[in-house]
């Protein structure tokens, strides 16, 4: 296990201590939170603090539980398809290897 290391975030103008294993992983982690409770603010700029914060937290969890269903396979093809256009623009090989489940 990594030795923890103490990090602040700013999550909606508010600056939280944690401790963390991954600097970078929480620092994106927290941007992600916040962005979603801009744009809840955004959408409801008449709701409280605490209503943004769990409609946000529900926002967050509906796309988890989404990508989690669909699983990894939608991003692979896309991911596939992509590749292949970068290919015929640059002549690379045509083999990539999926990793398997």
């Amino acid at each position: 296990m990594s030795e923890k290391q103490k990090v602040k975030i700013k999550i909606f103008g508010r600056e939280y201590s944690l401790l963390v294993e991954n600097e970078e992983i929480a620092k994106e982690l927290a941007a992600y939170v916040d962005k979603t409770m801009q744009e809840t603010r955004r959408d409801m700029p008449d709701q409280s603090e605490q209503t943004v914060a769990v409609i946000a937290s529900l926002n967050i969890a509906y796309d988890y539980f989404r990508d989690m269903k669909m699983g990894v396979e939608p991003f692979l093809d896309e991911a596939e398809q992509r590749l292949e256009r970068v290919r015929l623009l640059h002549d690379l090989p045509s083999e990539i290897e999926k990793p398997s489940p």
